[in-house]
């Protein structure tokens, strides 16, 4: 689930609640994005480099970088930003 927070012309900020049942999707977005897991723990591939973040920890994905989600624990909260 996406829930956009705050959006303008140059910044985006969305709340995401992860399920334990991952679609793997890959994404390379145009804006750089920063993460933080809030509440959980997720598993990413980022430039084929497998990440695990948990409750506290972030991540920096510049545009342009291949990435998917692979693995999250149920209501996974996570917010990003977009810029």
């Amino acid at each position: 689930m996406f829930d956009t927070l705050f959006e303008n012309s140059n910044i985006k900020i969305s709340r995401i609640i992860s399920s334990d049942k991952v679609e793997i999707k890959e994404y390379i977005q145009k804006e750089d994005e920063w993460v933080i897991v809030i509440e959980g723990k997720a598993t990413l591939i980022v430039e084929k480099k497998e990440i695990t973040i948990c409750k506290g920890e972030h991540l920096f994905i510049p545009a342009y970088t291949p990435h998917s989600v692979i693995k999250t624990e149920k209501n996974t909260i996570w917010l990003a930003i977009y810029y």
